[in-house]
């Protein structure tokens, strides 16, 4: 006789999925008026969660109160239109729907044999993405869980397609993502042997120095085989001279990857595209949508010009795969990756563009580019303020200067205690990170809900926070 203790009853389905949307719904109408970070402590937490598992099954209502009263509210609002802390992200609807969509379909994806459809629209997305980027034809890549295991992606493929070479050395900006680093460390690229290239005061790599490094190793007998240039990093949002950095490569018979996770979906903006001349030279790119295309979390993405070459990285041919090879042109995405189990993440983006349109997509990244100009406008003319790099895509880097009375050596000390203040309060949820030397505050602008007027006022905070603290007034 079955069990049926684990299936639900259709019209109790049917309950529990209104009130988890209406939940959702209502959260999303009131972001503005709830704080834009909360958190609690373990101490805090635990008695209201922890404990061994039941034997018995629970109320469905009850746990869905539980969720919804001591899980959810104690994370970081990161689609509060205040929320300027490192990237954040801002899904639409129609990604949240796909989203439920795929759990509820439990869509396997790893092979075209198990999921037809759902592949073929990665396919469509992919070539969207190989589109805006200028690959050839033949470019393509795969869906990841975010930029993380797209740099690891491409980094393997680098290697492999070098050969797997012995002493082999690779080349990053000082400023480059941490998880290139560890990507290349789990690669089995020695520690010692990533070359951290230096930046200039636009927070761009020195090709200069890249080619000194370059051919300072090759004397040294080691063997050069990837560069990986930015489009758009997390610290300042600083793009690379992509351009210069794919003629070094080619020169050099380099491997060239682009980690455009952060700011690769800024190439759809006109202004911002010819910054992003040479990507379409790279032989791989990280993207994330969602970050600047507007995507649930565990939306990233790897392109690559020569999907030939990943497939050989990663392709494994078991026989009990025997069945899913169909020929060439049915791509099993689990070829291409580390995955086979994976899930259908292309919905959400295919479902986004269908819905809103890709106009719209541009517009909202157009628009928090120009809100971020305006926040680096406001600092510029506040005497307070200091810019401390230019602003770059949606990232505006600063710190509170007050009126020149501060002593250098307080000024970190006296912006931490300023954000740690804004930050608890619940008003605006920053973050920082250091330049030069020194700490800054740090706005990145994504939000589709952000406005001109919440950075206006988190600025204004900030100069009123900072005025009491040292002394000078305000309130």
């Amino acid at each position: 006789m079955t069990d049926q203790r684990m299936l639900e009853d259709p019209e109790e389905m049917r309950r529990s999925g209104y009130e988890v949307v209406d939940a959702i719904v209502e959260r999303w109408a009131n972001l503005r008026d709830g704080p834009a970070w909360r958190g609690a402590t373990r101490d805090h937490l635990e008695p209201l969660l922890h404990g061994p598992a039941p034997e018995e099954g629970r109320d469905l209502k009850d746990l869905l109160d539980t969720i919804l009263t001591d899980v959810m509210p104690f994370a970081g609002r990161i689609d509060h239109p205040r929320f300027l802390a490192f990237i954040p992200s801002s899904p639409t609807w129609a990604s949240v729907l796909a989203s439920f969509l795929t759990a509820g379909y439990n869509i396997f994806q790893g092979t075209w044999l198990e999921s037809s459809g759902p592949s073929q629209i990665e396919v469509t997305v992919l070539d969207w993405f190989r589109e805006w980027l200028g690959y050839p034809a033949s470019g393509s890549g795969v869906l990841t869980s975010g930029g993380s295991a797209a740099n690891l992606l491409a980094i393997v493929t680098a290697r492999e397609a070098a050969g797997n070479p012995g002493r082999g050395t690779v080349y990053l900006s000082e400023q480059a993502h941490g998880s290139v680093a560890r990507a290349a460390r789990v690669a089995g690229i020695d520690p010692e042997r990533i070359r951290l290239v230096e930046t200039d005061e636009a927070c761009r790599i020195v090709p200069a120095s890249l080619r000194a490094a370059i051919a300072r190793d090759r004397a040294a007998g080691m063997h050069p085989f990837l560069v990986v240039g930015n489009a758009g990093t997390t610290n300042t949002g600083a793009i690379d001279p992509l351009a210069d950095l794919a003629e070094i490569a080619s020169r050099e018979g380099l491997w060239y990857h682009v980690d455009a996770a952060y700011g690769g979906f800024a190439i759809l903006d006109p202004e911002i595209r010819p910054l992003m001349r040479g990507l379409e030279r790279s032989d791989s790119t990280t993207l994330d949508p969602h970050k600047w295309f507007f995507q649930p979390y565990e939306t990233g993405c790897l392109m690559v010009r020569d999907p030939v070459l990943l497939e050989r990285a990663f392709r494994i041919a078991p026989d009990y795969l025997q069945d899913a090879a169909w020929g060439p042109r049915h791509v099993n995405f689990c070829d291409r990756g580390i995955q086979l189990t994976r899930i259908f993440r292309a919905l959400r983006v295919w479902l986004s563009v269908q819905r809103y349109g890709l106009a719209a997509h541009r517009a909202a990244i157009s628009r928090a580019i120009a809100l971020a100009g305006g926040a680096e406008s406001h600092i510029r003319r506040t005497p307070e303020l200091e810019l401390l790099a230019p602003q770059s895509l949606g990232i505006v880097c600063f710190r509170y200067r007050g009126g020149g009375a501060v002593p250098e050596g307080e000024l970190d000390g006296l912006n931490q205690r300023i954000q740690d203040e804004i930050v608890n309060s619940g008003f605006a949820m920053m973050s920082s990170t250091r330049l030069r030397g020194r700490l800054s505050l740090r706005f990145c602008v994504l939000n589709v809900r952000t406005t001109a007027e919440d950075l206006a006022r988190t600025l204004e905070r900030i100069v009123s926070v900072g005025r009491r603290l040292d002394g000078s007034g305000g309130g």
